[in-house]
């Protein structure tokens, strides 16, 4: 009995290691354009309940939000343009103002991935074009499409809600 159970801890405090270390892992979405030229954008997967409201304790409306506790960062290999606003080769973080009609995609050029937002660290604030979806997502999917030559629109999709932003390669 004694051996039974020391097994039955063991299963158990593996089983809720698998399960911490899955909900640390990083998900990455890529836009390739020419050449080897991409963005890309590594996100912390975020679930949400869709029994419950999506604005509120889930998602804050109307305030900067870091989906999951960690900002988007955003891997630029190429010079693009969002917004009217010029991004560099480089590294950002990217978070998000969720609300019911409009999100808006605030772009930084900070790279400190701790989740703390500095606006004085802002280059660009972009509205997002938004929609409702045609069925639920209960997680947070953030995709690349292509939608024109040198364009790559960045989509997120949570709940009943898809909102996107295009950028453009220079």
């Amino acid at each position: 009995m004694r051996c039974l159970n020391s097994c039955f801890v063991l299963v158990t405090l593996l089983a809720a290691t698998a399960v911490a270390h899955a909900q640390n892992q990083l998900s990455t979405v890529t836009c390739d354009f020419d050449s080897g030229q991409q963005l890309a954008a590594e996100y912390q997967p975020y679930a949400i309940n869709l029994k419950k409201p999506l604005f509120g304790p889930q998602i804050p409306s109307g305030k900067v939000w870091a989906p999951g506790g960690k900002p988007i960062t955003l891997f630029a290999n190429t010079p693009v343009e969002i917004g009217g606003q010029q991004l560099k080769v480089g590294a950002y973080t990217v978070f998000v103002i969720p609300s019911p009609k409009l999100w808006t995609l605030v772009i930084s050029r900070s790279t400190d991935t701790s989740g703390k937002y500095d606006e004085s660290m802002d280059l660009v604030r972009v509205p997002m074009e938004s929609g409702e979806l045609p069925s639920p997502e209960a997680h947070l999917n953030i995709a690349f499409a292509h939608v024109g030559p040198n364009q790559c629109s960045l989509r997120l999709e949570v709940a009943t809600v898809g909102s996107d932003v295009v950028f453009t390669r220079k």
